[in-house]
């Protein structure tokens, strides 16, 4: 657990959030806070599927192995930023996004690109965290 380190805290006075996140996320303070550099859909050998799902599900591996790498978890995450080259199969996706972050989410910002690093890249994604 993040030991009260990360508060996702509802809000009053601005509009209903259109999607699985939390408008503010409070850091105490005096707390690490770690960045991440965006995570792709690459499998542990460098394969990026041509799927966009698979990207997704894969992504969100590496993100969880880059927690955990750091004894970090879900908990932990302030800030999601994505990058999409493709329409989010929103089902599908906040299927994966639930499964990880649970009921209440952190702090989200989505953009559609035209292109990233790589052709084959479909989305990707950013973590800030704090422990």
């Amino acid at each position: 657990m993040n030991q009260h380190v990360v508060t996702r805290l509802s809000s009053s006075g601005i509009s209903k959030a259109v999607g699985n996140y939390t408008h503010i996320t409070k850091i105490k303070p005096n707390s690490t806070l770690y960045t991440f550099s965006g995570q792709i859909g690459a499998d542990l050998d460098g394969n990026i599927p041509e799927e966009f799902n698979h990207q997704v599900k894969n992504t969100f591996i590496n993100i969880s192995n880059l927690l955990k790498s750091i004894d970090l978890g879900p908990d932990h995450v302030t800030k999601v930023n994505i990058w999409s080259k493709e329409e989010i199969d929103w089902e599908y996706f906040y299927k994966v996004y639930g499964d990880f972050f649970g009921e209440t989410p952190p702090s989200m910002t989505i953009a559609y690109v035209t292109a990233l690093g790589l052709e084959a890249i479909k989305i990707e994604i950013e973590i800030w965290a704090a422990g």
